[in-house]
């Protein structure tokens, strides 16, 4: 009788042991050469880093998770955060400037996070953009509610050229009940990126459950911290809590497509 109960406990431990084994820390997914796409470390002109001296120790932060190359997309959003291409430039070249090691290791380079209305519109017909990489642009869009003329902005951006990346789709909790509205963003011709936080409860349990979902049903096409400050960076040392484990570490290997030489 006590060998059958010694047994139980032993089995019941070994479960343990095996879900515990099954629930990796997030920064320990982060493969050699991770290259992160989404990143809100320039100094001063958004809500991510404010001076110089916490863009240091982001950066810091995320050559110590292994990131290998980093672009910065700080948001441009009308009235909030008036973002051009000439200060974004700036502010990467005040960073090499003066954070030039760091720089160099990291690859750092610049691209934006465009907020979806029609100011957006307007920019294009006067200014080149910034892009992740040749026409790749990242977009986001309210977490109060979709743009009534969502589907007229994407096809605008389009005839220009771009090929638009949605930022955090996990994130747009109107879409919750309405799971047939990301069907319709990928069929009108929309990439997916996945904030990594978002794997690990950092934004709510419903949250973790659309990425868990949307991994599922193969919807995201790359990944990003979308680190702003040093509680995001805290989050990687936290565990999975999405099942899907397989697929997220191959949507996190096709952020290699971004990679760039020195």
């Amino acid at each position: 009788m006590k060998n059958r109960k010694k047994t139980l406990i032993l089995h019941k431990f070994q479960i343990m042991l095996s879900l515990f084994k099954s629930k990796p820390l997030l920064k320990d997914l982060i493969p050699t050469n991770y290259v992160d796409i989404h990143a809100h470390f320039l100094p001063g002109i958004d809500d991510g880093a404010q001076n110089l001296s916490e863009t240091k120790q982001l950066l810091e932060a995320m050559k110590e998770l292994g990131f290998s190359q980093c672009i910065a997309t700080p948001h441009t959003m009308k009235n909030v955060w008036n973002n051009t291409t000439q200060s974004i430039q700036a502010a990467v070249t005040n960073v090499k400037t003066n954070l030039p090691t760091l720089s160099k290791d990291l690859q750092i380079k610049a691209a934006s996070e465009y907020f979806l209305d029609e100011n957006i519109i307007l920019q294009v017909q006067e200014d080149k953009l910034l892009t992740l990489k040749d026409n790749l642009l990242l977009v986001e869009m309210s977490y109060l509610n979709a743009p009534l003329q969502l589907f007229d902005f994407l096809f605008e951006l389009q005839l220009k050229g771009y090929q638009l990346i949605l930022a955090h789709p996990e994130r747009y909790t109107y879409y919750h009940e309405s799971r047939s509205n990301f069907d319709k963003l990928k069929k009108a011709g929309c990439l997916f990126q996945l904030n990594l936080l978002a794997t690990v409860g950092y934004y709510g349990k419903e949250v973790a459950e659309i990425a868990n979902y949307l991994l599922n049903h193969q919807m995201y096409d790359f990944v990003g911290s979308d680190i702003h400050h040093l509680n995001h960076i805290k989050a990687f040392q936290n565990k999975i809590v999405i099942k899907n484990q397989k697929e997220l570490m191959q949507v996190i290997e096709k952020n290699r497509f971004f990679s760039q030489s020195l």
